[in-house]
């Protein structure tokens, strides 16, 4: 089974003047029914080489209609290409829905969400939003977005749209860094002391069942102490970052191993899709490294240990995990490791990606 299939852009439109929203219809294979929350990897060769880039799904899962926000990145290949070269009518190559940046549904029952999202951070923050407002008749949405002035919100007509359906539902706070408000309180970088004083005067967190938030690092990091020091747990925020390091998530430091510039070779057994292989690959080789050197097309996205793509379970041998943002405490402790980070202790190592990783999702 093929790890990418086709997808055909059936629309485009600016939300900003540097983000598209992609609307995008399966054209054969895969499955993309999705979760609110989860992203889509895209693979695609620019200039001789292959990119791999993820965006998250922005629509809701009740609307029937798959949509990811690309936001235009400095320098950024596939960002850029999306934003000013792609046209309705072409197709893109896709992986299958991943991702568990969201919380299960129960219609049945009334809960207080709330959402943080910094910039294009709301991709995903407004797919929940949306789905569970449609799905949780009773459950209430505060939505704290910060952005940089008016003209950078991303999906700002869509949010108005969803505040006037749901008015006695949803709650929306703007946070601008440049552009004055009426209150200070609504103006700069959201701070843990900003967000303390919105949750002392605005927001009860008290009440709140679970809190969702993406954006830059600090600002996640700051709301996280803000709201851990009112009242909530750990277990009840969820975070989300394509980039950088991930709180809130288990992190092995680097040994003495890669600093040595390892020599000689190890033996490896990837096993995918029902089918194994063995091959020998450098010690200086992440698994990752050394199924891709070898032609073996496993799946891949960020590289960096944050998106999960790559994590598989490790069924023989030892390997070291330099960086995991993305896995679990409990993930690890059952043997499922990422193998863009991971390199070799033991001289035989062996994966399998057949074992309901991502059952889960």
């Amino acid at each position: 089974m093929p790890l990418f299939h086709p997808l055909a852009v059936t629309d485009l439109r600016k939300t900003i003047k540097d983000a598209v929203v992609v609307t995008l219809e399966p054209l054969e294979g895969g499955d993309f029914h999705f979760i609110q929350g989860q992203y889509l990897t895209f693979r695609r060769e620019i200039n001789g080489t292959e990119i791999r880039r993820s965006y998250s799904i922005c629509s809701g899962r009740n609307e029937g209609i798959l949509r990811v926000g690309i936001k235009r990145v400095d320098g950024g290949a596939f960002s850029t290409w999306a934003n000013t070269e792609l046209e309705i009518g072409e197709t893109l190559e896709a992986m299958e829905p991943m991702g568990r940046f969201h919380a299960p549904l129960e219609p049945e029952r009334a809960k207080s969400y709330l959402g943080f999202a910094g910039g294009s951070g709301i991709t995903p923050v407004l797919s929940i939003l949306r789905t569970v407002l449609a799905e949780e008749p009773d459950s209430s949405f505060t939505l704290i977005y910060a952005n940089k002035g008016v003209g950078t919100i991303m999906f700002r007509d869509e949010i108005e749209d969803l505040k006037n359906t749901y008015m006695e539902r949803l709650g929306i706070v703007h946070i601008l860094e440049r552009d004055s408000q009426d209150m200070d309180l609504f103006t700069g970088m959201v701070t843990e002391d900003k967000c303390a004083r919105l949750f002392d005067k605005w927001i009860d967190v008290q009440t709140a069942d679970i809190a969702f938030i993406c954006g830059p690092e600090p600002m996640m990091l700051g709301i996280a102490k803000a709201l851990k020091s009112h009242g909530m747990r750990e277990e009840q925020i969820k975070y989300e970052l394509f980039t950088g390091n991930q709180p809130g998530k288990l992190e092995r430091p680097a040994t003495t191993m890669r600093e040595k510039e390892a020599t000689g070779t190890y033996e490896l057994k990837a096993t995918i899709d029902g089918s194994s292989r063995t091959i020998v690959a450098r010690r200086d080789m992440s698994v990752l490294e050394a199924m891709l050197e070898n032609s073996i097309d496993a799946p891949f996205a960020c590289r960096a240990g944050v998106c999960s793509t790559c994590m598989c379970k490790l069924v023989e041998g030892e390997v070291e995990m330099v960086a995991n943002h993305a896995l679990e405490d409990y993930e690890v402790e059952r043997g499922f490791v990422l193998a863009c980070q991971s390199y070799p202790i033991t001289n035989r190592i062996a994966v399998d990606y057949d074992s309901g990783v991502h059952a889960d999702l």
